[in-house]
This record gives C-alpha cells, sequence and structure tokens, in this order.
C-alpha cells in the first residue's frame, strides 16, 4: 500500500481540472469544482499541504481512488 501524496490546494485543483472537472466558481478562498456528470467537490486554497481527512473527503466526493491520485499529480 502506497502513501497518499499531500499536495497543496493549488496543485489539488490542477489535478483535478485533469480529471475533467471545471472551475465552476471562486468564492473567498474555495474553488468549486464540477464535473459533467454531475460530481462536484469544494477545495480550499492553502499554501500549506491539506489535511489527510479533508484530502480523502475531497476524493471521495470526486469519486477518485487515493491510488488514482499520485497519476494525476
Amino acid at each position: 500500500m502506497s502513501t497518499l501524496p499531500r499536495p497543496a490546494g493549488k496543485e489539488l485543483v490542477k489535478a483535478l481540472e485533469r480529471a475533467g472537472f471545471i472551475a465552476e466558481r471562486v468564492q473567498g478562498s474555495h474553488y468549486f469544482l464540477r464535473h459533467q456528470d454531475g460530481r462536484a467537490t469544494v477545495v480550499p486554497l492553502r499554501t500549506r499541504t491539506l489535511g489527510l481527512g479533508l484530502l480523502r473527503k475531497i476524493l471521495s466526493d470526486c469519486g477518485i481512488k487515493p491510488e488514482q491520485l499520485s497519476d494525476l499529480l
């Protein structure tokens, strides 16, 4: 089992855009991302790495397995 990469918010937004998500809107420091099939999530833009719980929740919302994240980054 590999360890989960810990990206910053901007890096995660770019990775999700590679997976087909589109930044629908930005409010303050939060990006609202939506996929054409209806999946959606919110990613806070932080310069430091995201917490493990928050990262797992975002991946769960997006339907992306933790193993796939390293390929997108």
